[in-house]
């Protein structure tokens, strides 16, 4: 389920971790952010999701360093990647596992040396040696949030027959034209060839006539079928709340703020199956700060409290095992995260494609929306 996470691509009062603002994404560049500091060349630079520049993430580097970094907030990787390949110098990046092989295969990410991080010992077995978070023997990501990417519906609105037989095809069935809606990517051609037999293993890496066949038979459906595909977590959230749709393809954040609102809500246990998407933070070789400042603001990411932060915050889980003991267990019910180890387990983990096989992904996607009317 790679790219999805990006997952797949954190609502609720602090946009989203896979959301950025309206009028950048428009544009299709980040907006930067600066603290008030004197010598901005010294300052470490992040680039990061919207939502994330909080200091609730990362408090223990503030304490440290007396103010924040400065950030540059994306819309996706690929929008990361192209800034720091046409110089932009950032310090550290926060990718998702199925993502972090284009930053290191462009030659500007760095081995990350665990013993530098006091919370290493405290992440998830899985995370540590989970594909992403590895390359070539050598540690590249220390893995911070996840959570899922599922189908979440309205059980007082969906009928009878999706209740009975909960699957992805909900978005390709024309009797639930302008009702559901799809994420604005590449997973809705991937998931549909899922729907139509394909295993996972196979559909996240199809290429050449293969890709155009799939995409024209499932990525057109999806596109039409779809109210709108949404990029913005917010939207997405209001229209499932409003009953303006059904079902769509989500993350975990919707799924614990519309439960906070009283609004009956749930992640579907599709008979394709859901995804798990993990992201965290990558040293780059292109910024100008100090590196001990580079790790101790991935430290401060990987903190129990941070964790307890995003759980509560945001409806994510955390790396740090930790978080889960300290934080409410009521948060933790309602982003549907109760075992994080055996979740890990059940679900289909993003996996990583080539630079080709994403960049053909990209292309064909691109043109398939654009076919919506």
């Amino acid at each position: 389920m790679q790219r999805i996470r990006f997952i797949d691509r954190m609502t609720q009062g602090k946009v989203s971790r896979r959301d950025m603002m309206k009028a950048a994404s428009a544009f299709g560049v980040g907006t930067l952010v600066l603290p008030k500091m004197a010598n901005a060349a010294e300052v470490l630079t992040c680039l990061e999701w919207g939502g994330y520049d909080s200091a609730d993430y990362f408090q223990a580097y503030v304490d440290k360093y007396g103010a924040q970094p400065n950030f540059s907030i994306f819309a996706g990787e690929e929008d990361a990647l192209a800034k720091v390949l046409a110089g932009f110098a950032a310090d550290v990046m926060h990718p998702c596992n199925y993502s972090v092989a284009r930053f290191v295969n462009a030659g500007v990410a760095s081995e990350i040396d665990t013993s530098r991080l006091t919370h290493w010992n405290d992440i998830f077995p899985a995370l540590q040696n989970a594909e992403g978070v590895l390359w070539d023997g050598k540690t590249v990501m220390a893995p911070a949030d996840f959570g899922n990417s599922g189908l979440a519906y309205r059980p007082d609105l969906v009928g009878e027959d999706f209740l009975a037989d909960p699957s992805w095809g909900i978005f390709y069935d024309e009797k639930y034209t302008g009702r559901v809606s799809m994420t604005d990517n590449e997973m809705a051609i991937i998931i549909g060839a899922m729907v139509g037999g394909m295993p996972y293993d196979e559909a996240y890496k199809l290429e050449g006539d293969a890709l155009v066949a799939a995409a024209k038979e499932w990525g057109t459906k999806a596109v039409n079928v779809s109210r709108f595909l949404w990029t913005d977590s917010s939207e997405v959230q209001q229209a499932m709340a409003s009953g303006e749709i059904i079902a769509c393809y989500a993350w975990n954040d919707l799924i614990a703020n519309l439960r906070a609102e009283g609004v009956p809500v749930e992640f579907a246990k599709t008979k394709e199956g859901s995804f798990t998407w993990f992201c965290g933070l990558t040293l780059l070789n292109t910024g100008k700060a100090d590196e001990q400042a580079a790790y101790d603001f991935i430290d401060a990411w990987l903190s129990p409290e941070t964790g307890k932060a995003l759980i509560e915050g945001s409806g994510y889980g955390h790396a740090n095992m930790k978080s889960f003991d300290i934080a409410d267990p009521e948060a933790i019910a309602n982003m549907g995260i109760t075992d994080p180890v055996e979740m890990m387990k059940d679900t289909l983990v993003f996996k990583t494609p080539t630079d080709e096989v994403q960049e053909g992904f990209n292309k064909v996607w691109g043109d398939t929306k654009a076919l919506k009317g």
